[in-house]
C-alpha cells in the first residue's frame, strides 16, 4: 500500500474562527457542553480520523469578551468520549511546566486504560506570564529552562509508565497472588528538577506509553519534538516553508538515532468549504465581517508585546517590534504572524482577518475538490505526514469535510477507508513501545 494521509480533527468550542459563535446556527455555550463534543468526536470517527486534539492552558486564553472562553479540562473530557467511540485516537494538551510527573503520567495512563489504548499527550511548555501568576509565580521561567524541564518530566514520565512489567498482574486466584511484587519496582529518579521515587500506582497502559505529540515549533521545541516526539503539530503558511519544517525535523530526528518514519508531522489547516467557490467565499466573508477589531487588536498587541496603540488598524506592523530572541513565550509562533504581515505587506486589520480563523494556521478557502488538492499538493510535495483539521465552524466545518473532502481522499487512495487497528498507535502505524520486562529478557536472553 501506497503511503497514506494521518488525520486530525483540532476540536475548538464552536470552531477555530473566533467570530464562529456569533452565526445563527451557533451555540455559543458549547465550549461546556459534554453532549457537543461527543457529538463532534463521533463525527470524526465516522471519518476514520486518526485521532481528535484539545488544546489546553492553564490560565484563562484571550478576552472574554471576544470569543467563548474557559474550556473544560482535556483529560476529564477524554473519558468521556472514550464512552461513546470506540476506535478514533484521543489527544489532551498537559504542560509540563504547571504539573509534576507523577500525576500526569497516571492521568494519561489512565485515559489510555479507560479508551482501550487510544490515549495521546501534547506535550507544552506554556508561554506567557498568566499562567505563572496562577502557580505562585511573578513570571513565566525562561523559554530554555521550560523546555530542559520538560526533558527531565518526560524522562521520569516513561520510568514511571514502565515501572510495572507487562506481566506483572498474574490474577492467580488459587495461590492468592494478584502480582508479583519485584515486577513493580520503584523508580528512584534524582534530577535537576524533580525527585521522584515511583512506582506508578497504575499497571502498564495497553499503549505501554500513551503517544507522545508536541506543538512547539522554535529551536528549543523542535530538538524535544526530534527526542521523543512521535506526532508534531505545526503552523506554517508556504509550501517551501513548511517544505523547511519537515526536512529539518526529520534530519534532526534521524541524527539522533530515531527512524524519521516514527514521527509524523502533521501542519494545521483550516478549510472553509462550499459548493462552489462563491459559497465559501461568502461564508469566510460573513465570519470575517462578525470579528470584533478592537478585541483581536488587544490579542495582537499582546502576542507581539507592544501597547495596543502601536497597532492603528489601517496600518502595517511598526518598524521597530521585539526580536525574536527577546520573546519568552510561543517564539514560532510570534515569528511567522510577524513573516506574514511583512511579505504580504498587511494592515493591522488585514493580518486580524487573517489570523481570525487559524492564529496563524494556513487557511484555504474552496469546493470539497480544491480543499483536497491542497492537502495533496503538500503531502506529495514532502511537506506534511498529513494535517490537523481546524474546522472554522463547529460541528457543519467537520461534517461537511467527513462528508465530501474524506471521500476524495479515499478515492485517491490517500487516506483509509477503515480502521485497521484498534490503538492510536495503529493508526499511525507505530509500534507498542517494549516493557521493561521485555528489554530485561532480551539483556539476558
Amino acid at each position: 500500500m501506497s503511503k497514506q494521509l494521518h488525520l486530525n480533527a483540532f476540536l475548538m468550542s464552536t470552531g477555530h474562527h473566533e467570530a464562529s459563535w456569533r452565526l445563527p446556527e451557533s451555540n455559543p455555550f458549547a465550549n461546556t457542553s459534554i453532549e457537543h463534543y461527543q457529538e463532534l468526536a463521533r463525527i470524526a470517527e465516522r471519518g476514520l480520523f486518526d485521532s481528535v486534539f484539545f488544546a489546553d492552558s492553564p490560565a484563562l486564553f484571550g478576552e472574554v469578551g471576544r470569543r467563548p472562553a474557559g474550556s473544560l479540562e482535556p483529560t476529564v473530557l477524554l473519558t468521556a468520549i472514550a464512552a461513546v467511540t470506540s476506535r478514533i485516537g484521543l489527544i489532551a494538551t498537559a504542560s509540563t511546566t504547571y504539573n509534576d510527573p507523577f500525576n500526569l503520567a497516571r492521568r494519561f495512563a489512565s485515559v489510555d486504560h479507560v479508551s482501550g489504548g487510544r490515549a495521546g499527550w501534547n506535550v507544552v511548555t506554556t508561554a506567557g506570564p498568566d499562567a505563572a501568576k496562577n502557580f505562585n509565580l511573578a513570571d513565566q521561567p525562561a523559554h530554555a529552562e521550560r523546555y530542559d524541564r520538560a526533558a527531565e518530566f518526560l524522562e521520569v514520565a516513561y520510568k514511571l509508565w514502565d515501572s510495572w512489567q507487562d506481566d506483572a498482574a498474574i490474577a492467580d486466584k488459587e495461590a492468592g497472588v494478584w502480582a508479583v511484587n519485584d515486577r513493580v519496582v520503584p523508580i528512584d529518579h534524582v534530577g535537576r528538577h524533580f525527585q521522584v521515587r515511583g512506582p506508578l500506582n497504575l499497571p502498564r497502559s495497553p499503549q505501554g506509553h500513551p503517544l507522545i505529540v508536541q506543538a512547539g515549533s522554535s529551536e528549543d521545541g523542535k530538538g524535544l519534538a526530534a527526542r521523543y516526539a512521535e506526532a508534531v503539530f505545526t503552523a506554517q503558511q508556504t509550501l517551501a516553508d513548511a517544505q523547511d519544517f519537515y526536512r529539518d525535523l526529520k534530519a534532526r530526528t534521524a541524527a539522533l538515532g530515531r527512524d524519521p518514519e516514527t514521527i509524523k508531522i502533521l501542519p494545521g489547516i483550516v478549510p472553509v468549504i462550499g459548493s462552489t467557490v462563491e459559497e465559501a467565499q461568502r461564508l469566510e466573508r460573513q465570519l470575517d465581517e462578525l470579528i470584533q477589531p478592537e478585541y483581536a487588536r488587544l490579542q495582537l498587541a499582546k502576542t507581539l508585546r507592544v501597547a495596543p496603540e502601536a497597532l492603528p488598524l489601517d496600518q502595517q506592523l511598526p518598524a521597530e517590534l521585539p526580536d525574536e530572541d527577546e520573546i519568552e513565550g510561543a517564539k514560532s509562533r510570534y515569528t511567522l504572524i510577524v513573516t506574514l504581515a511583512r511579505r504580504e505587506k498587511l494592515t493591522v486589520r488585514e493580518l486580524i482577518g487573517r489570523l481570525g480563523g487559524g492564529r496563524g494556521h494556513r487557511t484555504f478557502t474552496g469546493t470539497p475538490d480544491q480543499v483536497a488538492d491542497a492537502i495533496e499538493q503538500w503531502f506529495a510535495a514532502g511537506a506534511a505526514d498529513g494535517f490537523n483539521i481546524m474546522p472554522p465552524v463547529l460541528p457543519s466545518g467537520l461534517t461537511v469535510f467527513v462528508d465530501e473532502v474524506i471521500p476524495i481522499l479515499q478515492r485517491r487512495g490517500l487516506f483509509r477507508t477503515e480502521y485497521t487497528g484498534t490503538t492510536l498507535r495503529d493508526h499511525y502505524g507505530l509500534a507498542r513501545p517494549a516493557g521493561r520486562s521485555t528489554v530485561l529478557q532480551e539483556a539476558t536472553g
